[in-house]
């Protein structure tokens, strides 16, 4: 019987289990995950979870009946440590070999740990996985004085929370605004405005350079010289794929491991899918690495048509989301390289959307608190339509009307 090894236990590894066994996929599988628990979602943990709206059984996947049922091994709390590409092995840190006739990269990402003067005393967090979660949570119910490193969307929502709980809040950001890779300065400013209401303080253009205390932090050393009291530091620098298991095995590589459009490594029998990998996206044209649900989900049933031999083509357009106090912000698509926006809706009333074009040709659109629109426009930008400024901007246009 052929044995799947899965290496990862994240989003893609359990669709990928899904969609082999819908499709009655006759193989052993084998799910290898270093964190203890059964695997979870993580989105939650910026959110829900940790104010106490999302409860820890919610953020399962699957319960444990379900790896049963569909005769899955689970490994975890093991990693993998080293590949024998050669001998088809996989060497654990229990000290066992699992011998694979096919494998599944679904690694996922790490955080970006930073190193400076006071980063082993307590109460200094990064949030990736579920145990990060619950000591954020747990210092959140003694701690008053809490600093966020990094203004992307896990520092904001962070800080979003943190804010709702009374605390006082202080954002450190290397570049100017917040949000500043993913977004127009339009929503930059708006979201802003937004933390800036709720009492949360910024400070931009500046970085971390020393925290001080004894056992826990005092107070935060920034590199323009001044001095944030804190009692608690959370650090959001960005993540990075997991690679170095695939690197070492000998396969290709390149901000992340590289595959083709049906998910495959440069080796026959080795696949990849998530957040770990750099892949081909033909509707945008060019190769990228994504950190998303929708990438990690997609890319996974790729990955499992693959393996049963009926090849479908990853053909994706990529879509995010952050929750922010009681405001949603979705994005479908990558904005970075437009030439016009336009605003659709009104700022002051909190539901809004900008779209962005190329060439006049729809490229991304970010919506703020229009989850009903938003929708279309994942469909608009897909089909790269064609836009007016004055139509898409007038409200009473239908954008049902608009896909061709």
């Amino acid at each position: 019987m052929e044995h799947l090894v899965i290496v990862g236990a994240g989003q893609s590894a359990i669709q990928c289990i899904t969609s082999l066994r819908k499709e009655d996929y006759p193989g052993l599988i084998t799910l290898v995950g270093e964190e203890e628990h059964l695997p979870y979602q993580r989105p939650p943990l910026s959110k829900g979870f940790l104010e106490d709206t999302v409860s820890n059984e919610r953020l399962y996947f699957k319960k444990l009946e379900f790896f049963v049922e569909n005769k899955v091994q689970l490994k975890l709390g093991t990693k993998a440590e080293e590949i024998d590409i050669e001998n088809n092995n996989i060497h654990l840190s229990d000290n066992t070999k699992l011998s694979f006739d096919k494998l599944v990269f679904a690694t996922g990402s790490s955080v970006r740990k930073l190193d400076f003067p006071g980063k082993d005393l307590n109460s200094i967090h990064y949030l990736r996985g579920l145990d990060d979660a619950l000591s954020i949570k747990k210092d959140l119910q003694t701690r008053q004085n809490v600093v966020v490193v990094g203004a992307g969307y896990i520092g904001l929502e962070v800080a979003a929370i943190a804010a709702k709980q009374n605390k006082s809040v202080t954002v450190i950001e290397m570049a100017d605004r917040v949000m500043n890779r993913t977004v127009d300065p339009q929503i930059s400013d708006y979201y802003l405005n937004l933390h800036q209401k709720n009492g949360v303080t910024f400070k931009f253009n500046t970085s971390l350079q020393e925290i001080i205390g004894k056992n826990n932090p005092e107070k935060v050393i920034c590199s323009d010289g001044s001095e944030v009291k804190a009692d608690m530091v959370i650090i959001g620098a960005g993540i990075m794929p997991n690679v170095e298991l695939a690197e070492n095995a000998g396969l290709s590589c390149d901000n992340g491991i590289v595959v083709n459009e049906f998910g495959k490594t440069d080796h026959a029998d080795i696949y990849a899918c998530g957040d770990c990998t750099n892949h081909p996206n033909k509707l945008l044209n060019k190769k990228i690495r994504l950190e998303s649900v929708h990438n990690a989900m997609e890319q996974s049933k790729t990955v499992a048509s693959s393996i049963i031999n009926k090849s479908l083509a990853y053909n994706q357009i990529p879509w995010f989301w952050s929750d922010q106090y009681d405001h949603k912000l979705q994005i479908v698509g990558l904005s970075g390289d437009h030439d016009k926006v336009i605003m659709r809706g009104d700022m002051s009333e909190a539901k809004f959307m900008l779209f962005y074009t190329k060439d006049e040709r729809l490229i991304a659109v970010d919506a703020v608190n229009n989850s009903k629109e938003f929708l279309i426009c994942k469909k608009l930008v897909a089909n790269k339509v064609t836009i007016k400024p004055d139509e898409i901007s007038n409200p009473a246009t239908n954008l049902n009307d608009l896909i061709e």
